[in-house]
C-alpha cells in the first residue's frame, strides 16, 4: 500500500501555495491526489489511513468548489526528511487529527473498566459484578485484545478477583509493530513484553507509548494511533483495567467476536448481586466506614467498594474502587455520567 506516498506528494503539492492562482493550484492538487488513491485502491481497502485519504479529499473538494475532471498537479520534489517524517507520524498515526481531517470534529469516546471482584462498567454504562473465573476477554476488536484472569479472592470464596491481564496491540502498518503488555499481581511492568516502550521502528512508533506513573502500582499506556488511552492499576491483591477508546474503534468488530466484557458485560449466569446476603469477613458497618473516607458518595463504586471489602475483609480494596472512580473522572467523555446509581 503506497498511500504515504500519495499523502507525501500532496503535503509537497500545497505547501507553499499563495497568491491569486492558489484555489486553482490546491484544486489541481486535490485532483492528483484522487487520483494516486484511485491507483492504491485494490492494495490499501483494508487500510484506515487510505480510508481517511479518501474522505478527506471529497470533503475538501467540495469545500473548495473543486471539479473532479480538469488539470492535476505535476509531482513536485518531497519535502526534507524531517518534515515528510513529521507528516506520517503526526497525521497518519495521530487518530484525532485524522478524524478532525475526516469529518471536520473531534471523535467520540467510550469508557470501561474492571476492577474489584470483578466489577465490569460497559461502554454503555451498565454495570456488574462478575464470578468469571479463569480468562475472559474485556475486548475483541480489529485493534486490541484485551484479557483478564480472575482468581477466588480467598479459599473456598464465590468472589474473584483479577490476577493477570494481557493485551494486544494488533499490527497497523505505518504506526506500530504488534505488540504484547502483560502484567500480573506485583509484577507491572512498565514496557512490552520484548522490553520496547513504544510501537518500535515505524514511522509513528512513538504513537504507542507506555509509562509508569506509580512504581509497580499504576501503569499508563496511550495509543494515539488509535486514539486510546488504557491505565492498568493494583490495589492489594488484585489488578484493574480502565480505558478510553474512540467509538470507532470500540465498535470495530465482527459478529463473531461477540464474547467482549466490555461491550455486553458479563454473560447473565456470572453476575452476582451486590446486596446478597452473604457472611463476610468484615462487619458491613466496618466496610461502609472504610469506604466512605474514600469514596463520599454512595454510587456503585461505593457499594462496590463495600461488597469487595466484606467480601474479602481487605481495606485494601477501597483503593481498588478509588482507582476506578479516578480514572472514570479523567476518561470519561461526559462527567454527568461519572456517578452511576442503581
Amino acid at each position: 500500500c503506497k498511500i504515504l506516498r500519495c499523502n507525501s506528494e500532496y503535503v509537497a503539492a500545497t505547501l507553499n501555495l499563495r497568491g491569486s492562482t492558489r484555489n486553482a493550484a490546491f484544486c489541481n492538487a486535490l485532483r492528483s491526489y484522487s487520483h494516486c488513491t484511485r491507483k492504491t485502491a485494490r492494495t490499501c481497502r483494508g487500510d484506515l489511513a487510505y480510508h481517511s485519504a479518501v474522505h478527506g479529499i471529497e470533503d475538501l473538494m467540495i469545500q473548495n468548489n473543486c471539479s473532479k475532471e480538469g488539470p492535476t498537479s505535476p509531482p513536485r520534489p518531497r519535502p526534507p526528511a524531517p518534515n515528510h517524517q513529521g507528516f506520517e507520524s503526526l497525521d497518519i498515526c495521530n487518530y484525532e487529527k485524522s478524524f478532525l481531517y475526516k469529518h471536520g470534529q473531534p471523535p467520540s469516546y467510550q469508557h470501561c473498566a474492571a476492577f474489584g471482584d470483578p466489577h465490569i462498567r460497559t461502554f454503555n454504562d451498565d454495570f456488574h459484578t462478575c464470578r468469571v473465573e479463569g480468562s475472559w476477554p474485556l475486548l475483541d476488536n480489529d485493534y486490541l485484545f484485551v484479557q483478564a484472569t480472575s482468581s477466588p479472592v480467598a479459599k473456598g470464596s464465590n468472589a474473584t478477583v483479577t490476577s493477570k491481564l494481557t493485551i494486544i496491540f494488533k499490527n497497523m502498518k505505518e504506526c506500530i509493530d504488534q505488540k504484547v503488555y502483560q502484567a500480573e499481581i506485583d509484577n507491572l511492568p512498565a514496557a512490552f513484553e520484548d522490553g520496547s516502550v513504544n510501537g518500535g521502528e515505524r514511522p509513528g512508533g512513538s504513537s504507542l507509548a507506555i509509562r509508569e506513573r506509580s512504581p509497580g502500582r499504576h501503569v499508563e499506556i496511550r495509543a494515539d494511533y488509535i486514539g486510546t488511552t488504557i491505565a492498568i492499576r493494583q490495589a492489594g491483591r488484585q489488578l484493574s483495567f480502565s480505558i478510553r477508546a474512540a467509538e470507532e474503534v470500540a465498535r470495530a468488530f465482527t459478529e463473531e467476536q461477540d464474547l467482549q466484557l466490555c461491550v455486553g458485560g458479563c454473560p447473565r449466569s456470572q453476575r452476582i448481586s451486590r446486596s446478597e446476603c452473604r457472611r463476610g469477613r468484615l462487619p458491613a458497618e466496618t466496610a461502609r466506614a472504610l469506604c466512605k473516607e474514600m469514596l463520599p458518595v454512595e454510587d456503585v463504586y461505593f457499594q462496590s467498594c463495600v461488597f469487595d471489602v466484606v467480601t474479602s475483609g481487605d481495606a485494601n480494596f477501597t483503593m481498588a474502587a478509588h482507582g476506578a472512580l479516578e480514572d472514570a473522572r479523567v476518561f470519561l467523555p461526559n462527567v454527568e455520567k461519572l456517578h452511576i446509581f442503581q
